[in-house]
């Protein structure tokens, strides 16, 4: 498994870099950490799974069979679904069990503490699932960014100058806030467009919400079978 640290989603955009509402595609947040750890164990219970079917004996093959139904949508919903699609005229978070489509006149502030969060105007509240907080990288950044401006208070022009020429990777750090961690990061990002876009007539709507049949119906079907095997022994 992946330690908190690595869990800071990558922005993925879908198009090329350019200023907020100018009709550039969706920009894409995900967590790389989660998607890696949703592969990894969707390969081990399909060769745990697979092999207690071919092998098995007695009950053993329906049992592993009901498992997997069972596991395979719940690991597929907490690791490679969630993603964040930030538009022009709304935000579209994909939770694990949860569509939500947010126009960005709706929302009422995106805020950042021990998850990462959007809150309506109605005063719902929604937390971002692929883009978790790591308090440990957070801690890491504040440290190089305090780091990088005490070398730009103590050392003055040397600093600025070694910076002129690529060498000041501190000072341009603080300057570009590359140091911040990259889920704060990925929350400016959203907060920039939002701020841009929420006036807009075409950002105005209503708030969705649609619940993802597609992983609870095979989650429930396994469970079902599964309780129903083990309860005839």
């Amino acid at each position: 498994m992946t330690s908190p640290e690595d869990q800071s989603p990558e922005p993925r955009p879908s198009g090329p870099s350019e200023p907020p509402g100018s009709g550039i595609r969706d920009r894409v947040y995900r967590s790389s950490a989660g998607i890696a750890g949703g592969v990894l164990l969707l390969a081990l219970v399909g060769w745990l799974g697979i092999d207690a079917i071919v092998a098995g004996e007695g009950r053993t093959p329906w049992l592993a069979l009901a498992t997997m139904i069972l596991l395979v949508p719940l690991i597929v919903a907490l690791t490679l679904r969630p993603a964040v699609y930030a538009g022009q005229d709304r935000m579209r978070v994909r939770n694990p069990f949860r569509v939500i489509v947010l126009p960005w006149g709706q929302i009422a502030t995106l805020r950042s503490g021990y998850s990462n969060e959007v809150l309506t105007l109605a005063g719902t509240k929604f937390q971002l699932w692929s883009i978790p907080v790591s308090l440990r990288a957070r801690k890491r950044a504040n440290r190089r960014e305090s780091r990088a401006a005490a070398g730009q208070d103590g050392r003055g022009g040397r600093t600025a100058g070694r910076g002129a020429f690529g060498g000041g990777r501190g000072g341009a750090a603080a300057a570009d806030g590359s140091a911040r961690a990259g889920a704060d990061r990925a929350m400016d990002d959203l907060r920039e467009l939002w701020e841009a876009r929420e006036k807009e007539e075409s950002a105005q709507g209503e708030v969705s919400v649609r619940w993802a049949w597609e992983i609870l119906g095979p989650a429930a079907a396994g469970a079902v079978v599964l309780a129903i095997l083990l309860a005839v022994g």
